[in-house]
């Protein structure tokens, strides 16, 4: 439910862009959703070996301290989360407004208002009510699965009809230019934002454990129900996703795809007719649903830095009737408020799935520190160490190639993290502030 968002909705579009080809654009969905599936491995084993909640951020603060864990919290508050957002809120808004405006992009202010508007909206839902939050994601959810069976559905039909001419072998790898090293690197960085998702389980694991047990049953099922729920979920998203992009080519030329603003809307006006409206509307839908999950996840990551020092306390206060982490949710709105009126949805989607990734990496890397740091440490689960070093190599050849395809999206997404530097130091390291600056705080 958390993977399957926008991404599917805007992604195909970055990913064929920068492969050159419909064969090799669908050779990336699969290997996306391969590494995907490695990393959650490595992130299980990690889970239940330091069962805390906030997920990478816990684990990078306790391996290799507080420093690291901070910028790693700041890149998170400041741009992977607030990015996220604010792309699928566009998509959300590019989606509703199709319909209105059918043959050109919609306006920039009205996009970018209704946005803020739903933003504003489920920000006060998910303050005043944690069950009004979670009834929203599974009401939503059905929205997504709606489009993209609808999709899937439709591309089979459209295939025995034969209707698959960008499909067979001399069409799918034509190439109409040779993507390079740094071109491959940036088709899977637009194609992990629709995987990303994957590790947003390990931000409520303490929320899975019953304190007072030695043994909780808690713990146990999740145990035993993680790596089931990784090999059943990340092979059916890899699945569906692949075959919708399938479905795509059905109907639409890779000129076609690359010309439009909102792709299942465009599939549907090609082979749904009357009933094209559903398309708009379930994508809608499902972007509604992923920003629900995204500020419930990030509202949880702002309260978990606050209760270890690493952020103003105010940010880990729960309103005393709602029980829920409404400084932290308002903060969260706020950095979206403000990314959502700079940049266009491509060009954040690089920033956020670049930072995501360096994130990601170095998560892993801290696995085998621990290892290494730990051997005897208990882990429920264990992964094979082949895993996390077949991930890192994939994950180094994706930084290296990305820095130097689009070094000024890289770098200043680099230098936002190293930003976080002095204000560790300043607001975390110094203890001893004078008191009306802890009173500010």
């Amino acid at each position: 439910g958390n993977i399957i968002g926008s991404g599917i909705f805007i992604s195909p579009k970055g990913v064929l862009e920068h492969a050159g080809s419909v064969g090799l654009a669908l050779i990336i969905w699969v290997l996306g959703g391969g590494v995907a599936a490695l990393g959650s491995l490595c992130y299980a084993e990690l889970g239940v070996t330091i069962p805390k909640s906030g997920g990478d951020y816990s684990y990078v603060t306790e391996i290799f301290g507080g420093l690291a864990g901070f910028l790693l919290l700041w890149s998170a508050v400041l741009i992977m989360y607030p990015t996220s957002l604010a792309v699928i809120a566009l998509t959300f808004s590019n989606y509703v407004l199709q319909p209105v405006f059918p043959n050109c992009i919609p306006p920039y202010n009205a996009s970018r208002i209704l946005s803020m508007v739903c933003l504003l909206l489920l920000t006060w839902v998910n303050s005043s009510s944690v069950r009004w939050a979670t009834r929203i994601q599974d009401i939503f959810t059905a929205g997504k699965l709606l489009a993209l069976t609808l999709i899937i559905i439709v591309g089979f039909i459209q295939i025995f009809k034969g209707n698959y001419k960008e499909l067979t072998p001399s069409s799918a790898f034509k190439f109409w230019m040779t993507p390079s090293v740094g071109h491959l690197a940036l088709a899977f960085l637009q194609g992990s934002f629709a995987f990303s998702g994957w590790n947003f389980l390990n931000y409520v694991t303490e929320e899975l454990v019953d304190p007072r047990r030695q043994v909780p049953i808690s713990m146990m099922l999740f145990l035993k129900n993680l790596p089931r729920a990784i090999f059943i979920s990340i092979p059916l998203v890899t699945f569906v996703y692949t075959f919708t992009n399938i479905a795509y080519f059905t109907a639409m030329s890779p000129q076609e795809l690359l010309s439009s603003n909102a792709v299942a809307v465009t599939f549907g006006e090609k082979l749904l007719g009357y009933f094209s409206w559903v398309m708009p509307v379930s994508v809608a839908l499902s972007t509604f649903g992923g920003i629900n999950g995204y500020l419930f996840t990030s509202s949880r990551l702002c309260f978990s830095g606050a209760r270890e020092g690493h952020l103003p306390s105010l940010l880990a206060m729960i309103h005393v009737k709602h029980c829920t982490p409404i400084p932290a949710l308002l903060i969260c709105c706020l950095a979206t408020l403000i990314i959502m009126l700079v940049g266009d949805t491509y060009t954040l989607i690089n920033y956020v799935s670049f930072i995501n990734y360096l994130c990601y990496g170095v998560t892993i890397i801290g696995l085998i520190v621990l290892r290494w740091k730990k051997p005897k440490i208990f882990r429920p689960i264990k992964v094979n160490l082949l895993i996390p070093i077949t991930y890192l190599a994939f994950w180094a050849f994706l930084l290296i190639f990305s820095l130097y395809s689009e070094p000024v999206v890289c770098g200043v997404g680099l230098i936002i993290i190293l930003t976080g530097v002095p204000v560790f130091f300043l607001g975390v390291y110094w203890r001893n502030k004078p008191k009306c600056v802890n009173r500010l705080i």
